[in-house]
């Protein structure tokens, strides 16, 4: 099979610094952390705090093992897949492979539907009366991500990463800011924290917020990340990482817990959508979302430009018909991601079924069996056997969670599809 061959790679050439720029652009976006708050208001304070942190942990813990296993075998393993396939052989490859691309098309149709709501708003502050809809921005969305999809690598995008990151925090601070105004400035008698719906739409309100919280830890694409650093990429990739988590966790934690509290379970999928009042504040937090997720979409969309190369041995094109090749498989794809988008523009559907089926295979379930496989144990017994036990909890615990995820995102699937019309306007 020559996609899983080991082909010869650069050196990297970023630091620490820009691998937590790339870490923290692909997990902490908001198209991720802003449906938050409405997961914990599909849990209830306990739970939701409970899966809240777990997800946080789990993940932080499973990025680890991933990047400790760079050259475990003396190679380097620069994609998923090429890590998957060095360890589990074939059918390792194509599990990543199948899962990297869920994820990475779930990802992306639910950024480019969260950018043309955002979009959307700021249009509707200034205009309210304008008659542009949310399909007519997600498509200038699509266009703006075309343009970035001729960069030819993630490396060559780190500077516009950089100002992700920064957007990132930019948001969590205004959204909260704003959240906590508006939490303030509302009755609080009017302010409900129990659970909504028949007992049968809890459960499955419920599956469908563990699928968002896994979603809001996707990050499919470590080693690609880990690939663009240069030595020691382990210690570089431990401290990009970390790095990165402190951003989430700032980010993730205060938006979660300030927008459950403000709204309560009246919160919106989308938290801006919540919003109310200063109107300028808003505005800024869309724009901060918009180009936050830009980055994202970029990182996501790699995998599959990876596999349109390889088909078309696109690395022994020369000039314009190199150029001509890249134009046309993105266009091609980012048509597709498009046209899904603006036909069911489900924000928090897609958020939870992406999550279930796309990121928690590889980000909770993957990790811990590739490292109890591959990984070097503690020479301790009993810390290597704390080892084992846990990874095998996490697979097994996080496994049920992308059945149950799965689960309840479909179910809201078929009901939304019922009640709006295909292209609804939302």
């Amino acid at each position: 099979m020559r996609e899983a061959k080991q082909e010869e790679e650069e050196e990297g050439r970023g630091t620490w610094k820009h691998a937590a720029f790339h870490v923290a652009t692909t997990i902490a976006t908001p198209a991720a952390y802003a449906p938050l708050p409405f997961a914990l208001a599909s849990l209830g304070w306990p739970l939701g705090v409970c899966c809240l942190v777990g997800g946080t942990l789990v993940t932080w813990y499973s990025s680890l093992l991933i990047a400790s296993l760079w050259k475990w075998d003396g190679n380097k393993h620069t994609t998923y897949r090429l890590l998957a396939h060095s360890i589990f052989g074939p059918c390792g490859y194509w599990f990543v492979a199948l899962f990297q691309q869920i994820a990475s098309i779930g990802n992306n149709i639910a950024i480019q539907i969260a950018a043309g709501s955002s979009l959307k708003a700021v249009y509707k502050y200034y205009d309210n009366d304008g008659k542009l809809t949310l399909q007519d921005f997600i498509i200038f969305f699509g266009v703006f991500e075309l343009i970035l999809s001729q960069f030819p690598d993630i490396h060559s995008l780190r500077w516009f990463n950089g100002i992700c990151t920064f957007s990132t925090v930019g948001f969590a601070a205004t959204a909260t800011g704003v959240t906590i105004y508006d939490g303030k400035n509302t009755d609080r008698s009017s302010i409900n924290y129990s659970l909504q719906g028949t007992t049968a739409s809890k459960i499955f309100k419920a599956f469908g917020a563990l699928g968002t919280i896994a979603f809001s830890f996707g990050d499919a694409m470590l080693p690609e990340i880990q690939s663009t650093i240069r030595e020691p990429p382990k210690k570089n990739m431990y401290k990009g990482v970390s790095g990165a988590y402190g951003v989430i966790i700032a980010s993730y934690w205060t938006l979660a817990f300030s927008g459950y509290w403000a709204f309560g379970s009246q919160v919106q999928p989308y938290i801006l959508s919540s919003l109310t009042t200063p109107g300028w504040t808003i505005v800024m937090a869309n724009l901060f979302a918009v180009i936050q997720i830009s980055g994202c979409y970029q990182i996501y969309s790699r995998p599959t430009y990876a596999l349109f190369e390889e088909s078309i041995a696109l690395q022994r094109q020369k000039g314009y018909k190199r150029s001509f090749w890249r134009l046309s498989y993105t266009s091609f794809y980012i048509i597709i991601i498009t046209l899904i988008s603006a036909a069911i523009p489900f924000f928090g559907d897609f958020v939870s079924i992406c999550g279930a089926v796309g990121f928690t295979p590889l980000d909770f379930v993957f990790p811990a069996l590739v490292f109890s496989k591959a990984g070097k144990m503690p020479k301790n017994s009993n810390l290597s056997h704390l080892v084992r036990v846990t990874n095998f909890l996490i697979a097994a615990v996080f496994s049920l969670v992308a059945i149950l995820g799965c689960v309840g995102a479909v179910r809201s699937i078929v009901l939304d599809v019922k009640t709006y019309k295909f292209f609804h306007d939302m």
